[in-house]
């Protein structure tokens, strides 16, 4: 059981669909009292379960590049990077290597990385690495748009879909905005894959022992129209969640 025991934002004042705020000067990445145990699972999947929670549907090579630049650029100061190695905050050595980006990337931050690239009139999901999903699977949504993904998301309307594209087509370089869910469930894993035919039941909250909160982030990729969609989890203990005891 990996859980942390605060949030940094507060995760039961509800926004509006999408829900969405710039993301100013706070960082994009976050270091967290879970990061050792969080990137420990991270790499037990990602050696014993790869297909699984990486995948790639012919996302192109500048993308992958400029996804590879932007992240490691903007890593967080418990970094440390130098010519082709990161060291991590837990003492790890990761080596670059951008034949295996998302790969690579995984190992580094604690953050799910999903890059959307336009394909048509719609962002398609043409690379993750995705440990940590949260009552969907990779393998079903790789190569789909916006409007697959989220299926059987019930709030996720006609309506709903339209004005998240136009946010996708909105994101400007340099003008990250991000978002934060709030889920509640019986089981604390990081990793709940979910086929898109069975949906979770939802819960009401504060009413199970945990609260699964996504920290989700929109980055524009410079000279492109591929975008970046990067996901922190936190699983607090409910008695954790200030105002969850009483029904908030």
């Amino acid at each position: 059981m990996i859980l942390q025991t605060s949030l940094p934002y507060d995760v039961l004042t509800p926004r509006p669909l999408p829900g969405v705020a710039p993301l100013g000067n706070d960082p994009w990445f976050l270091v967290d009292e879970a990061y050792t145990a969080q990137m420990a699972e991270r790499l037990r999947l990602m050696s014993e379960q790869r297909p699984d929670v990486i995948a790639t549907d012919a996302p192109s090579h500048e993308a992958l590049n400029k996804m590879m630049d932007a992240v490691l650029g903007q890593l967080p100061p418990e970094f440390e990077v130098s010519g082709d190695t990161v060291r991590c905050p837990d003492g790890r050595r990761v080596t670059i290597d951008r034949d295996d980006p998302f790969g690579t990337l995984g190992q580094i931050v604690q953050d799910d990385i999903c890059l959307l690239e336009k394909r048509g009139e719609e962002h398609v999901l043409t690379g993750a690495a995705l440990c940590f999903p949260a009552s969907w699977r990779l393998r079903e949504k790789i190569g789909h748009p916006l409007t697959h993904i989220h299926v059987p998301v019930q709030t996720y309307t006609d309506d709903i879909a339209r004005r998240v594209q136009r946010l996708f087509d909105g994101v400007r370089p340099g003008l990250p905005i991000w978002r934060f869910n709030a889920l509640w469930y019986e089981d604390p894993s990081l990793y709940q894959p979910r086929s898109e035919t069975e949906p979770r039941q939802m819960t009401e909250a504060g009413k199970t022992p945990y609260l699964r909160s996504e920290r989700q982030v929109l980055w524009r990729l410079p000279d492109s129209d591929a975008v970046l969609f990067t996901i922190h989890t936190f699983m607090l203990a409910r008695n954790d969640v200030p105002g969850a005891e009483d029904g908030g």
